[in-house]
């Protein structure tokens, strides 16, 4: 399964970091939708990727009409990461599909809210104490990426630590 994550307008550099270092570990290519809140060549994104950076592919956008122009929501198994989510993030089948569009927001205001209306259906959230705003960007990432390896058995990634053969 090809593995695609999309981060629309991200604000903050140090969850960029450490979004593309977890693209990195899990084979994901990761999407950058301008306008970015940073430089992608400031320290602290840098720092929070490590060394990562040359692991993971980086595809740029302009802007997020552009990405939904050349990766049509109608044509692609995409999903939309939103604390107002129809789905929990566990729900749908990720695992039987052969590409997956995990899509977020920037950290403070998520993504379109008409773009939420118009894919409900799609919308996943991950559940959490009521009266909370949402977790951490890099966090929410994470979680789902995982669920989707999850559901396909993590092919690809190393099963057993060599660490202590």
């Amino acid at each position: 399964m090809k593995l695609n994550v999309v981060m629309v307008e991200p604000e903050i550099p140090q969850n960029t970091g450490n979004i593309a270092r977890t693209c990195a570990a899990t084979g994901a290519k990761m999407h950058l939708v301008h306008p970015l809140g940073f430089d992608i060549s400031e320290k602290s994104v840098k720092r929070a990727g490590l060394d990562y950076w040359n692991k993971v592919q980086i595809e740029e956008h302009e802007s997020f009409e552009k990405f939904l122009e050349k990766y049509r929501p109608e044509e692609n198994n995409m999903f939309f990461a939103t604390t107002k989510g129809k789905h929990v993030y566990s729900e749908p089948e990720y695992g039987n599909k052969e590409e997956v569009f995990l899509l977020f927001g920037k950290e403070t205001k998520g993504l379109p809210e008409d773009i939420l209306k118009k894919y409900i259906d799609r919308t996943i959230r991950i559940p959490m104490r009521e009266k909370l705003r949402s977790l951490n960007l890099s966090n929410s990432v994470a979680i789902v990426v995982y669920e989707v390896l999850r559901q396909s058995e993590f092919k690809g990634l190393e099963e057993i630590s060599s660490y202590f053969d």
